[in-house]
């Protein structure tokens, strides 16, 4: 570490779509030394017009790191990939995920580096892709208190918030909990905008009253479904995501799975899953979560 801080660090960044590249690149602007790496061509020579060091193999970005951060699609890829950090990483060094995966998958691989002396987080986010970009995210933080103290100066150059939840697994946890509910709310905001048109209210009347009253929530206040009243929501650029809905079915079907697991009655959430469903099943899943209105409306 030569030449660097203390708090500098040499990280391996593994996944670098359209979350991770930015993630990566805040990193490199904070100071520390990032070499990336993606299974696919595409991805990595994107990362390399950002300024990011990219290695060809995974085994490769992993010499020497002093960290990891994984950004990946599912838990079955987040298991194999940390399998081969197992292989890599020394006594001490700290692992962070922050892909969205299932609270076992996330256990398992914690349990799995533990077991190898290293220190390890699941730090899921939330925030999307404008998150990413600008260094606000919400990180959903499982661990150890050891850990978490480690991590935050590789957090925090991509966070605007960082939240211990607790022990292993606790971040993927908190953060299907907490789609599960935005998942049940942007429907229940697109329901009472489509009714309100029919009843022939203007969408800035509705949301003045939603917004301030007892129906107001995220959904409404800060990414309002319709166009006109919150100029920054995905409704004003045709639904172009932010946060897509096939990534909100993904979420909405991890709670899911958890929910039976754990013989947890979740009826609304299993009815945003099936509507979420057919909504990508039409072929919208590009399209951002809040786009369902037109579903509801019955225009697809």
């Amino acid at each position: 570490m030569r030449g660097r801080s203390k708090d500098m660090a040499k990280i391996a960044f593994v996944g670098l779509g359209n979350m991770g590249a930015p993630m990566a690149a805040n990193l490199v602007k904070a100071g520390h030394r990032v070499i990336g790496y993606d299974a696919t061509e595409a991805a990595r020579q994107a990362a390399v017009t950002r300024g990011l060091t990219v290695a060809g193999t995974l085994a490769e970005a992993l010499r020497e790191a002093e960290a990891v951060v994984t950004m990946l699609p599912n838990g079955a890829i987040v298991r194999k990939v940390w399998a081969e950090i197992a292989q890599n990483l020394g006594v001490g060094t700290l692992a962070i995920d922050s892909s969205t995966i299932d609270v076992d998958s996330a256990v398992a691989v914690h349990e799995l580096l533990a077991a190898r002396g290293a220190l390890t987080l699941d730090a899921p986010v939330s925030g999307g892709v404008g998150g990413a970009e600008a260094g606000t995210l919400t990180f959903m933080v499982g661990g150890s208190e050891a850990a978490l103290e480690k991590g935050r100066a590789i957090l925090e150059p991509m966070a605007g918030r960082i939240v211990p939840c607790g022990g292993a697994g606790a971040g993927q946890a908190a953060k299907i909990c907490n789609n599960m509910a935005l998942g049940i709310s942007m429907i229940a905001a697109c329901e009472a905008f489509a009714l309100g048109e029919k009843l022939g209210l203007t969408h800035q009347a509705l949301f003045d009253v939603l917004s301030t009253s007892s129906g107001q929530s995220w959904s409404v206040n800060s990414y309002c479904p319709v166009p006109g009243p919150v100029p920054n929501s995905p409704a004003n650029r045709d639904y172009k995501p932010g946060f897509a809905a096939a990534l909100m079915l993904k979420d909405l079907k991890l709670s899911q799975e958890a929910a039976l697991a754990r013989g947890v009655q979740t009826p609304l959430g299993a009815e945003a899953a099936q509507l979420y469903g057919i909504f990508e099943k039409l072929g919208h899943g590009g399209q951002d979560f809040s786009g369902i209105i037109n579903f509801l409306r019955g225009k697809l």
